[in-house]
């Protein structure tokens, strides 16, 4: 066995997902099953109460502006008070984001569900549960090095996809968000966080194995762990995925190492 055979297998091992994560030449479908289910929801949340931080500018150039101007502070109590797209009006919490403010690794998925929208934090669900997992298997953890967000802060109703004036109304706190992060590595989970970040419509598949640039940082596409709790023969592709992710980040670091 390689030694890069031997640095997977023990990611594998870490990430409790036994042998449906083992690369072959071709992913064997695994058995379909049910979805875990969230807990239910309680009966009543309130809702987050508007903070009074910042006059949201009518005009859309002003407001972005303002926006890429905030610090971190500023930022958060922006987001919560924020009423720019229909989403706050059946919000219980914005989801902000979660993490080290300094990390390398920065993971990007497209928006709140349930559970994120009581709790006020992102992948708290049986997503969230996986991608703590697949963070775990190449020695990752939430909040060390690590950076969690979502293309919107609210939940949309169902769970749907965020409409585009809904992404457009978040898209420049996530900017704010990637330009005081100054991450070295942005990992997109989904096909609708990829769209959003490299701004073009194209599959999950077709972006997958390539390194692309947001603004300058670089930035790999994998699926979103919400889809491979539905989809357990792409478990195999995702774990490619996060051994690129890893040989991308050392590959980074590397050359960061020769310029010094």
């Amino acid at each position: 066995m390689s030694a890069m055979t031997d640095r997977h297998a023990l990611m594998l091992r870490e990430m409790d997902l036994g042998p449906q994560w083992h690369l072959r030449g071709i992913a064997e479908a695994a058995p379909a099953e049910s979805p875990a289910v969230s807990a239910p929801m309680p009966a009543q949340l309130p809702r987050t109460a508007p903070v009074a931080a910042f006059a949201q500018p009518v005009n859309r150039d002003e407001r972005r502006g303002a926006i890429m101007c905030m610090d971190w502070t500023q930022i958060k109590a922006s987001v919560a008070s924020c009423t720019t797209c229909a989403l706050h009006a059946s919000r219980h919490k914005t989801v902000f984001g979660v993490g080290d403010e300094n990390a390398d690794w920065l993971f990007v998925g497209e928006g709140p569900g349930a559970d994120e929208d009581a709790q006020g934090e992102p992948f708290v669900g049986q997503a969230g549960k996986l991608l703590d997992s697949m963070l775990a298997a190449i020695k990752l953890k939430r909040g060390s090095n690590v950076y969690i967000a979502n293309v919107v802060k609210c939940r949309p109703p169902g769970n749907r996809n965020p409409q585009t004036d809904e992404a457009l109304a978040c898209e420049p706190y996530l900017h704010r968000q990637i330009e005081l992060i100054n991450p070295k590595l942005i990992v997109a989970l989904g096909k609708v966080a990829a769209v959003n970040l490299l701004a073009r419509e194209a599959t999950v598949s077709s972006m997958r194995n390539k390194v692309h640039q947001y603004r300058g940082i670089p930035l790999i596409v994998t699926y979103h762990p919400a889809y491979l709790l539905r989809s357990l023969s792409e478990k195999a592709r995702a774990w490619e995925d996060l051994c690129f992710a890893v040989d991308t980040m050392e590959g980074l670091q590397n050359r960061a190492r020769e310029t010094i």
